[in-house]
């Protein structure tokens, strides 16, 4: 969405030309009946003439929800909230605003997003979204789909790790790059039979993300965002995506897209900014990330989605 005039053509191209090289070994874009392409698992919504994509019709002071990103975006570098961004969340919910975040994240959400200041959560990217405690939307992977995968990126070395309600199902040690998880399992994948939320991998190489499109059923999508100890390729069901899981909370409480805001900074961020009403980008985003933006905040050190609220809620 071009954020002077909030049309989408003009900036939708932009990001395109923005986007990793097509010739790129780990580039794939497909396209289905959602109108959609995936650029390396990135869902990126693209124009249509028929589809309503917000932002020109949008307006703050029709605001019923929010959503926001966790890591790089809510949450400041060292993964705390601050008492500043606390406040201004529970101010827009007494004034009646539903307070949603998406993340990649699973059951690690909770320690750095405490449940009661949200009325709605979405986690593993949109696998699986809450009203409370009441699940409104899931989508898995079924392990018979996982486990061909998973045993031919544990042959080739790889680190891999199936994850579902909080356990980490494993080929390594989990705890040693992520030191707060403590429920993994190390397991044989030829054994394995649990559905899984989300399947990732850390720091894959351009020769790993070559591999994984090579074994990757249609059914699922691959995305790479950043992490902690560099970057982390997560794959998911093709239905598991933020801007569907919003979709899905929104129609729940009769929410119009139009009447949401949405927060980010990464790559799967990109579609549910697209969907939403208004979608804002914190400073210290990916350059893909503010050219789809209607407007830019402040960064996540200096609590700019707090900000933002505060100025225009």
């Amino acid at each position: 969405m071009d954020p002077t005039t909030g049309r989408i053509g003009q900036k939708q191209t932009e990001v395109a030309s923005q986007l990793p090289d097509a010739s790129a070994p780990w580039f794939t874009a497909k396209t289905d009946s959602t109108n959609t392409a995936s650029v390396a698992g990135s869902m990126i919504a693209q124009p249509d003439d028929d589809v309503n994509m917000g932002g020109s019709e949008a307006s703050i002071m029709d605001t019923k929800m929010i959503v926001t990103d966790l890591d790089g975006t809510l949450l400041r570098t060292d993964k705390t909230m601050s008492e500043q961004t606390k406040i201004a969340l529970s101010k827009c919910r007494r004034s009646g605003i539903k307070a949603v975040y998406a993340t990649g994240r699973g059951g690690s959400s909770d320690r750095v997003a405490p449940a009661e200041l949200f009325d709605g959560r979405i986690t593993m990217n949109g696998a699986v979204a809450k009203s409370g405690d009441t699940i409104i939307h899931d989508c898995l992977i079924p392990f018979k789909i996982a486990r061909p995968l998973l045993l031919a990126c544990d042959e080739r070395g790889m680190k891999i790790t199936s994850e579902i309600s909080g356990m980490h199902y494993s080929n390594f040690n989990v705890s040693e790059l992520w030191a707060d998880i403590a429920n993994y399992k190390m397991v044989d994948f030829a054994q394995h039979d649990k559905d899984a939320e989300k399947i990732y991998i850390p720091n894959p190489s351009q020769e790993d993300k070559s591999f994984i499109q090579r074994f990757l059923p249609y059914e699922l999508y691959f995305v790479e965002t950043a992490d902690i100890n560099g970057f982390l390729g997560q794959i998911m069901h093709k239905e598991a995506t933020k801007a569907k899981a919003i979709t899905a909370l929104a129609q729940y409480w009769d929410i119009s897209q139009s009447e949401i805001v949405a927060f980010g900074d990464d790559y799967n961020d990109i579609e549910m900014l697209c969907d939403c009403g208004i979608g804002v980008a914190v400073a210290n985003a990916i350059d893909e990330v503010k050219a789809v933006a209607n407007q830019i905040c402040d960064t996540n050190e200096n609590n700019g989605v707090a900000k933002w609220l505060e100025e225009n809620m």
